[in-house]
């Protein structure tokens, strides 16, 4: 089986945006470290409209200088170990400001692509896209939405084709939420490893441009996530995340997932990380190809980095870890 570890590469979009030190550096050279002990590739999905607000408000401040400075320079360590760099947007950048002394993050009708108008939605994937393509030296062809949030995929279609962005990994299987800034259904999704596409990343088109590989999914009872909050709580070095940040708010998740059977996606998050087994036996059970784990380095935890190292030391032998760029 194929077995991709992916992650989002961003800070926070709450009240706090945490620090890149927190959110970013730090969590993913322990990432690398495991990477580099068990020569594995990773794909990391970088939040590029951050990038552009950096490069924006940098010159005016050091300490945003540096933050740039230093996310680069591991993004061009990444990129040199073999990783693939991939883009991801997030287009609340486009309005939100860093002022007195933090980011003011502003996500009400901003959160997702579908809230602003085509020509802007052409204009933010344009820029995102030619401005990872030159931090990389190479194009762009793998995408994941910011929050899932990719439909309607059909007002992406053009721009997509003509920037040759060719596979999405946006779409988990049965996932659904619709509250707050957070829209995406997923309900009708292909159950299938990768599938081909069109207008819709929910319907089939064998002979559709787009490909998708779906963050595997799994279903989840009440009881993990009543023992995820209660060991936060109980067992905080262990449990708490890395990343200094809040994130932003998704308004009845709470109580839904401690009162119901969920689906949610396979992470390398947190206590999440403590399925990676059962997930992957579930899924080589129902013949599928394809693993896509994602995972955010500001989500992770020390007992997530631990879990996660005694997964891949389990599986590097027996199954392929692999970039998304490598199935191109």
């Amino acid at each position: 089986m194929n077995i991709f570890l992916t992650y989002d590469y961003e800070l926070f979009f709450g009240a706090a945006t945490g620090s890149v030190e927190k959110c970013m550096l730090e969590p993913t050279n322990a990432l690398q470290k495991i990477a580099d002990r068990f020569s594995i590739s990773m794909t990391f999905f970088v939040d590029i409209g951050y990038l552009i607000k950096l490069e924006e408000f940098a010159p005016k401040n050091p300490t945003l200088q540096n933050d740039l400075d230093k996310v680069k320079e591991q993004l061009h360590e990444l990129q040199a170990k073999g990783h693939s760099l991939q883009i991801h947007i997030h287009p609340h950048w486009e309005k939100s400001i860093f002022a007195d002394g933090k980011w003011k993050i502003e996500t009400k009708n901003a959160y997702k692509l579908a809230d602003f108008s085509d020509d802007e939605i052409e204009r933010i994937v344009r820029t995102y896209t030619a401005y990872l393509n030159q931090l990389t030296g190479k194009k762009a062809q793998v995408f994941r939405a910011g929050g899932w949030c990719i439909q309607p995929f059909s007002r992406l279609e053009k721009v997509f084709k003509e920037l040759e962005i060719r596979i999405d990994s946006s779409v988990f299987s049965g996932g659904h939420f619709e509250a707050g800034e957070y829209s995406f259904d997923f309900r009708t999704a292909p159950k299938k490893s990768n599938y081909h596409f069109s207008k819709d990343v929910c319907i089939e088109d064998e002979s559709g441009y787009f490909t998708e590989y779906p963050i595997s999914s799994h279903v989840y009872s009440p009881l993990f996530y009543w023992r995820l909050y209660g060991l936060g709580r109980l067992f905080p070095a262990q449990h708490k995340m890395i990343g200094d940040g809040t994130f932003l708010a998704q308004p009845g998740r709470k109580k839904l997932v401690l009162t119901s059977f969920t689906h949610n996606h396979v992470s390398c998050d947190g206590f999440y990380a403590s399925k990676l087994t059962t997930c992957l036996n579930k899924h080589r059970s129902a013949n599928a190809t394809d693993f896509v784990v994602i995972g955010h380095p500001k989500g992770l935890t020390q007992f997530s980095l631990k879990a996660l190292e005694r997964f891949v030391a389990r599986n590097y032998t027996k199954h392929m870890f692999k970039a998304l760029t490598e199935e191109l």
